[in-house]
C-alpha cells in the first residue's frame, strides 16, 4: 500500500458542527486524479454514565438526520483547547444534570474515517449523581432515562439503542468489563 498523493484541497462549506472541503488525490495504483469529501469535524466524547446503584444515565432526543428520537448515552463536542476528560464530564452535567465521582477513558475511535476527520473519545463515568438541571445547547430537546444496567443487553438487542456512537462506547465498556473477571 502507497499513500496517495494530496494535489489540492478548498473548503466547499463551513457552518457548525462541521466544515466540508474537496482534496484531489492522485491514486498511487492507477496514477488518477480523485476527488473525495471530507466532513472536518471537533473530536466528540461519549460518556457512559453509571449512578451506585446500578443505573445506566441515558438521553433521548431528537435526530434531525434520520427525523426520529434515539436513546444514547451523554456526549457531544470537544471544544477548542479542551481536554477529552473535561468535556465528557461537561457534556455529562449539561446533558443529564448529573455529575461524576470518577471519568476514566475506555479508548477512542474513528466514527467515520471515509468521509470525517475527527475521533470519538468514550469513557466510562461512576458515581453519578443528580446536581441540578440540564442545560441544552441550542437545537436539543433532552429527556434524562435511566435504565438497570442489568437491562442494558435487551435495551441492545431489541434497537432500544441504535445510535453506532453509543454502541461503539458501549461495547468498549463491555470488553473492560469483560477484562476485569
Amino acid at each position: 500500500m502507497r499513500e496517495w498523493k494530496l494535489t489540492s484541497r478548498r473548503t466547499l462549506f463551513e457552518s457548525a458542527p462541521f466544515r466540508l472541503r474537496e482534496d484531489r488525490l492522485v491514486s498511487p495504483r492507477t496514477g488518477d486524479e480523485f476527488p473525495c469529501y471530507v466532513m472536518e469535524c471537533a473530536d466528540w466524547v461519549n460518556v457512559v454514565a453509571l449512578t451506585d446503584d446500578d443505573q445506566i444515565v441515558l438521553v433521548r432526543q431528537y435526530r434531525f438526520g434520520r427525523e426520529t428520537f434515539t436513546l444514547e448515552i451523554p456526549g457531544g463536542v470537544v471544544e477548542e483547547g479542551e481536554e477529552p476528560a473535561t468535556a465528557a464530564a461537561r457534556e455529562l452535567r449539561e446533558e443529564t444534570g448529573y455529575a461524576c465521582e470518577t471519568i476514566e477513558p475506555l479508548g477512542w475511535h474513528e466514527p467515520n474515517p471515509a468521509i470525517q476527520s475527527n475521533r470519538v473519545h468514550s469513557f466510562v463515568a461512576t458515581g453519578c449523581h443528580r446536581v441540578g438541571d440540564l442545560q441544552p445547547d441550542e437545537g436539543e430537546d433532552l429527556e434524562v432515562v435511566k435504565i438497570p444496567v442489568s437491562a442494558l443487553d435487551e435495551a441492545l438487542r431489541s434497537g432500544e439503542i441504535r445510535h453506532s456512537l453509543a454502541l461503539a462506547a458501549l461495547n468498549l465498556y463491555a470488553l473492560r468489563l469483560r477484562a476485569a473477571r
